[in-house]
C-alpha cells in the first residue's frame, strides 16, 4: 500500500488490506514495544538493501522493480530514496500500460502494469490466452497454474508459453523505458519471485527495452 513514510501511516490505496487506510503503523508499534519505529515501502527497502550489499552495490542512481503477487517499485537518486511530497513516489506497478483494460486492478484503476507482469497478472493473462486459443499447450496440464509454470514451459519450448512470456516482457520493458526517460538510472534491479525465472526474463526485457 501507499505509505506516508514521514508520519508512518498508511496513506492511500492498500489493495490487499483495504481496511488499513489511515492506520498509524508507526505510533501503534512504538507504543507496543517502546522502541523507535521507521515505516517504509517494502520495495524501497528492498532497493536500499540491493544498493547496500546486493546487485546495485556501487551505484547511486537505481530503479528497482519487484515482481511478486503485485509489482512494487523503488527509485534511488544520489544514493537515497527519491524525494517525494509524502513519500508516496515510486509506485511503478500502477503506471497505466493499457487504458482499454476492462478488469480492475487492486488499486481501483484499469490497465496497471501490475495486472500484466506480476505473478498474478501473468497467470491471468495465460488463462485468458488458453481460453481464447485452441492450440495445444503444456500449460493446460496444470490444475493450478502459476507464473513459474509459464516460464518453465517457455524454457521447455512450449509455443503458447513463449508467446505469453514475450508479451509480458515487452510490456515491462516498455514501462521501464518510459520510466528511464524521466529518471535516467545507472542500473535497473529486478527482484521478487518472478525474477527467479532468470535469463529468459532478463534477456527478453533487455531486447525489448
Amino acid at each position: 500500500g501507499q505509505i506516508d513514510s514521514r508520519r508512518g501511516v498508511v496513506a492511500g490505496t492498500c489493495g490487499n488490506f483495504p481496511g488499513w487506510i489511515g492506520v498509524d503503523i508507526k505510533g501503534t508499534l512504538e507504543r507496543a514495544f517502546g522502541l523507535p519505529v521507521t515505516v517504509a515501502n517494502d520495495a524501497n527497502c528492498m532497493l536500499l538493501g540491493e544498493v547496500w550489499a546486493g546487485a546495485a552495490k556501487g551505484y547511486t542512481d537505481v530503479i528497482g522493480v519487484t515482481l511478486g503477487t503485485g509489482v512494487g517499485g523503488g527509485i534511488i537518486m544520489n544514493g537515497e530514496i527519491a524525494p517525494s511530497h509524502r513519500g508516496l513516489g515510486g509506485e511503478l506497478g500502477h503506471i497505466t500500460v493499457n487504458p482499454d483494460e476492462e478488469a480492475t486492478c487492486n488499486c481501483g484503476n484499469h490497465g496497471c502494469l501490475e495486472q500484466y507482469v506480476s505473478a498474478t497478472g501473468i497467470v491471468t493473462q495465460a488463462k485468458k490466452v488458453l481460453d481464447q486459443d485452441a492450440r495445444s499447450s503444456s500449460l493446460r496440464n496444470y490444475e493450478c497454474l502459476e507464473a513459474k509454470h509459464v516460464y518453465d514451459e517457455a524454457k521447455n519450448g512450449d509455443v503458447v508459453a513463449n508467446e505469453i512470456v514475450d508479451s509480458t516482457c515487452k510490456i515491462l520493458a516498455k514501462a521501464l523505458a518510459q520510466i528511464c526517460s524521466v529518471i535516467d538510472p545507472e542500473i535497473i534491479v529486478i527482484g521478487g519471485g518472478v525474477s527467479k525465472a532468470g535469463d529468459i526474463l532478463t534477456s527478453r526485457i533487455t531486447q525489448s527495452f
